[in-house]
């Protein structure tokens, strides 16, 4: 049985890659700052739960041993999403997620699972590869893209399995209040009659969450493919014709009020990824 442990375990995909994990006879210790929340969690009794926050990280100590030496980390946690600009992703964020991976890498980790963005590619449109180079434009992503850099030389200095997940859009429940879809389904427990969202052109790639964590997990427990792999569904949906089929699989009826908010600045208009390297992995598990 694998001894996995998962980070930022009370985060949205958290919850569901836990599950997922259970359902693959995987021995669970998950960890997050909030030990409340952790407790409303069903998989709660099941897990063995260790609280820790990465802001009291303490150099000295051996956080390999501290977490029972598990035989893979899956790295979820990441804290101030989505204020996406802001500087403390760079500042405080990034060495300190840094010095957590480099500690556990130190003490004997070899299998790494880290989730990135499709941030890092910055502003480049189309179809994305995971050999394309990377040209983030806001704080996030610059300090996820540092970040797996510096993981990539301690990798191959220490002999670790790295994967770095990068995760496009996803949805689905118990994601974040201020959420596209957790808006939209506020709405609709309200029985607005109007739902207001931008112009709803922009091409994206989403994924319901209970797939990313599925993907995840798969990515996890095999050791063929490392480095980046795209957590992605491969197919680009304008964002009007994905609430279109949400509203419809839920046999529901609101007015989208499109053009009420201005398209974001910090990502382009269309883009997807490739997903090559998923269905690679995939067709191997």
């Amino acid at each position: 049985m694998k001894k996995i442990l998962v980070t930022g375990a009370t985060g949205f995909i958290g919850n569901y890659v836990i599950k997922e994990l259970m359902e693959n006879n995987c021995k669970v210790i998950a960890t997050s700052s909030n030990d409340q929340r952790a407790s409303e969690f069903s998989w709660f009794s099941q897990v063995i739960y260790i609280p820790f926050d990465l802001r009291d990280l303490d150099d000295r100590v051996n956080y390999f041993a501290f977490f029972h030496e598990p035989d893979a980390v899956i790295h979820l946690a990441w804290e101030g999403l989505p204020n996406y600009k802001a500087s403390f992703h760079v500042e405080e964020n990034l060495p300190r997620h840094r010095a957590f991976l480099t500690n556990l890498i130190h003490h004997g980790l070899n299998d790494l699972v880290v989730t990135g963005t499709c941030f890092e590619y910055g502003l480049l449109e189309g179809c994305l590869s995971e050999y394309m180079e990377c040209h983030p434009a806001n704080a996030y992503a610059i300090a996820k893209d540092t970040l797996r850099k510096e993981l990539t030389v301690l990798s191959n200095e220490y002999a670790v399995a790295l994967k770095w997940v990068r995760l496009f859009y996803m949805y689905g429940s118990g994601q974040a209040p201020n959420a596209l879809f957790s808006q939209l389904d506020k709405a609709l427990e309200n029985n607005d009659s109007v739902f207001n969202m931008s112009g709803g052109e922009q091409e994206r790639d989403y994924l319901p969450v209970e797939k990313v964590a599925m993907y995840i997990v798969k990515i996890t427990l095999q050791d063929r493919i490392r480095g980046i792999i795209n957590c992605c569904s491969g197919q680009p949906v304008k964002l009007k014709d994905l609430i279109a089929q949400y509203l419809k699989r839920r046999n529901r009826q609101i007015t989208l009020n499109l053009g009420y908010y201005p398209y974001s600045d910090i990502e382009p208009m269309c883009f997807w990824g490739d997903d090559t390297r998923l269905r690679s992995v995939l067709e191997k598990n």
